[in-house]
């Protein structure tokens, strides 16, 4: 029995009793931690504490929504704030005009906004929106890009690339969507000019795939592409939106894109999703100025705007705005790439340490990866046994098989030094 097993009774019970109720035993495959996962009782700031009363520092931070860290004070006073006047309203309320205001305030793309609950929604409505607009169907995606369960995208999501990426998916809905390597404007070039695409969407920081970042050139070739094809560009920034400051990845590379997802932060800590993007497009889910819905796209969702949602969203946003948080967590990210990187160097372990801002990626191996498929190179036991040891650690990220981790407000310099400090015990305890 490992030290995991012996400190973890209470959450193999709990194991044992969710696999007669939940599939695997989890509500999300990427939860399920071999050999079970262990069950949180709470979480404040970047410590988690599961039900045996063991304690880790959390660097998954609610899958990267929780810049402010779990349960912020200001985050919970608006929530406290907002209940007793109702949870869930099904009308139109002044809160959801609150944070559509501060998005538009911010980033650059956005004119108008649309709610959702998620960032699957905010890319299905989004990309119908962009298909309605040009009168295009066919969508060019990034290899390795992770959009969400919606159908259309919902491919090339694995290697090998092209293979079904689940059962159950029609193949008709994903006939006219294609991909291409990240960071490859050739190929990129290639597509749009041999089909009539409605859309280029991908994530200008690939985060399923360890925060890889663009080359220099890339998001602007990509914009050049588009505009000489007249193809929409799409940021999917839910994870990048008002994490990489309060601009998103188009403040920070200088990129404008014609429509921008949203999700996570934006949320507060609650479900959430947005598209947004210039009134001339976002326009034509406007039902007064498109009567006709063959010629409207059509948007609609029982939570979309939920008063709880956006009063934490609102309230996050209103604590990222004076640049503090930002320069805080940022410079805390170059310290963790900085020192990740000079560990393994000095040790000659071929690893090469990825990201931007207030986000880093392992990678165990030696040339740094461009794109998805560069992934494949990974040393998988290495990864694993990383991921092991700094469980073993008292330290906490998703998922085993890829090291991808977000700082955010709470961490301090301390738990910077202690990561650190654990991966140079891995280097002396892993022997291949």
């Amino acid at each position: 029995m490992t030290g995991y097993e012996e400190r973890t009774s209470n959450s193999r019970r709990l194991y044992k009793r969710a696999n007669r109720v939940l599939p695997a035993g989890v509500s999300y495959g990427i939860r399920a931690l071999p050999p079970y996962p262990f069950y949180l009782k709470k979480a404040k700031g970047v410590t988690v504490t599961d039900v045996d009363g063991n304690e880790y520092t959390d660097y998954w931070v609610g899958h990267g929504a929780l810049i402010l860290g779990h349960a912020p004070d200001v985050v919970i006073d608006a929530v406290m704030k907002q209940l007793p006047y109702g949870t869930h309203y099904g009308f139109s309320h002044e809160h959801e005009i609150e944070l559509a205001e501060r998005i538009v305030k911010h980033v650059p793309s956005a004119d108008m906004v649309r709610y959702t609950s998620s960032g699957t929604e905010a890319n299905m409505y989004g990309t119908r929106l962009a298909r309605a607009y040009t009168g295009r169907d066919k969508m060019l995606k990034i290899e390795g890009g992770w959009h969400g369960g919606y159908d259309s995208l919902h491919a090339y999501v694995g290697q090998p690339y092209g293979r079904s990426e689940s059962a159950g998916l029609n193949s008709k809905v994903i006939e006219d969507t294609y991909a291409v390597p990240y960071n490859d404007l050739e190929a990129a070039e290639k597509m749009a000019k041999d089909h009539e695409l409605a859309c280029i969407v991908l994530e200008p920081v690939m985060g399923a795939a360890g925060f890889l970042t663009p080359e220099p050139g890339y998001l602007e070739g990509l914009r050049e592409i588009c505009d000489d094809t007249d193809t929409l560009l799409i940021f999917d920034e839910v994870i990048t939106g008002f994490r990489l400051g309060t601009g998103g990845a188009q403040g920070y590379y200088g990129v404008k894109p014609d429509l921008t997802f949203m999700g996570k932060v934006i949320g507060g800590g609650f479900p959430v999703g947005a598209f947004c993007g210039p009134v001339e497009i976002m326009e034509m889910i406007d039902h007064n100025k498109y009567p006709d819905p063959e010629k409207r796209s059509a948007h609609g969702g029982t939570f979309t705007g939920n008063p709880i949602s956006m009063v934490a969203g609102s309230a996050t946003i209103d604590a990222l705005e004076t640049g503090r948080i930002h320069r805080h967590i940022d410079s805390l990210g170059e310290k963790m790439r900085e020192g990740l990187q000079e560990i393994f160097e000095r040790h000659d372990i071929p690893v090469s340490v990825t990201g931007v801002g207030s986000t880093f990626g392992i990678h165990f191996q030696k040339d740094k990866p461009l794109n998805a498929g560069d992934t494949a190179r990974n040393d998988i036991p290495a990864t694993r046994a990383y991921f092991r040891h700094m469980l073993e650690s008292g330290i906490i990220y998703l998922s085993p098989t890829v090291s991808h981790s977000w700082i955010s407000s709470p961490h301090t310099e301390k738990d910077i030094e202690d990561y650190l400090a654990a991966t140079e015990d891995y280097i002396r305890a892993y022997n291949p």
